[in-house]
């Protein structure tokens, strides 16, 4: 490999992974921290030597740099997770407020407490009436500045409680969820699977318990049951494109577009393909975005971080290096 000339270090920045489905961003981001807190590039020469002498155990171990991410992504989503290092943390709050863009697999006819395949059955519904033609010409419902109510299964806080605490509990919400205006930019159906796929239906479904404290929290959830249990044919199932505003839930879109449609749905794979100016597909030449770096570059450091190059830096060093968005001491790129 070339010989790179490095800038002053530690270095500041951001970069962005390509989160696979399955961990959560937090245990993401607690992988990646292990390797950025040890490495020459992000931490003080005097810290490491420290670190190296007195090695601590818990949160303190942690605190040689700052580490954090620019916008969660569900544990069922993958895609661009923008990671802010040292003084690129303070530019994080920048990425919950952009434009991003997803692609999300839809499944019809049945609803679930999450939104997405990862939760239980609440309500199935007729699905075979849908078409492609239908669905399209619902998606024109969808474009533009709309109002959208979060799922109650979210991290949204309500008088400083997380909404899924109230469902879970079976604690009546204070008040309606509050809706939000978004803006959704394109919103477009790029293929329709119909009955050729490979999804189904969450088997698990809510006790008597479960759904009671579903009630108490909503006060109303609704049932559809017979008919739809009838239609033992595989549900159709469709793919969305769509570029939205920050603060959009791409799962209340599909929960939403499922009810316009005289059916219900859910949201079975949903990907983060860009995040600002970080993307699954950059086109630097025409935009100036910038790539990820692939998970298993973390996970295999983790395992072994293997020798130096010449260049004294480690394979997972130089793939960061690659991607690595600067931030000066006034906060700037560079």
């Amino acid at each position: 490999m070339p010989k790179i000339s490095l800038p002053p270090l530690p270095l500041s920045g951001l970069f962005a992974i390509a989160k696979p489905s399955g961990p959560t961003s937090m245990s993401v981001i607690n992988d990646v921290k292990q390797l950025v807190c040890n490495s020459r590039l992000f931490v003080e020469a005097s810290k490491l030597e420290e670190k190296r002498r007195t090695p601590k155990r818990g949160r303190r171990a942690r605190e040689v740099v700052k580490i954090g991410q620019g916008g969660t992504l569900d544990p069922l989503a993958d895609g661009v997770l923008v990671v802010g290092v040292g003084k690129g943390t303070k530019k994080l709050g920048d990425f919950l407020d952009c434009i991003k863009e997803y692609k999300t697999t839809v499944l019809l006819g049945c609803e679930t407490d999450t939104y997405d395949s990862e939760g239980v059955r609440v309500r199935v519904a007729p699905w075979r009436h849908v078409t492609k033609e239908a669905v399209e010409e619902q998606l024109v419902n969808f474009r533009g500045e709309i109002y959208q109510t979060p799922p109650i299964f979210s991290a949204l806080k309500m008088d400083g409680k997380p909404l899924y605490e109230y469902a879970r509990k079976g604690i009546p919400l204070p008040r309606p969820i509050e809706k939000r205006k978004v803006t959704v930019h394109s919103l477009t159906l790029t293929d329709w699977k119909g009955p050729n796929h490979e999804f189904t239906w969450p088997e698990k479904q809510f006790t008597d318990k479960e759904r009671e404290a579903m009630e108490k929290a909503l006060r109303s959830v609704q049932e559809d049951e017979e008919q739809a249990q009838k239609q033992t044919q595989t549900p159709s199932a469709f793919v969305l494109t769509m570029r939205v505003s920050g603060g959009t839930y791409v799962r209340s879109i599909v929960h939403d577009l499922g009810h316009a449609l005289g059916s219900a749905a859910h949201v079975v794979t949903l990907t983060r393909s860009r995040q600002s100016r970080f993307a699954l597909s950059p086109d630097e030449e025409a935009d100036g975005a910038k790539g990820c770096i692939a998970w298993e570059v973390f996970t295999k450091a983790a395992e072994d971080e293997g020798a130096e190059d010449a260049d004294g830096l480690k394979e997972w060093e130089r793939a960061v290096l690659d991607k690595f968005e600067i931030i000066d001491e006034n906060g700037n790129k560079s």
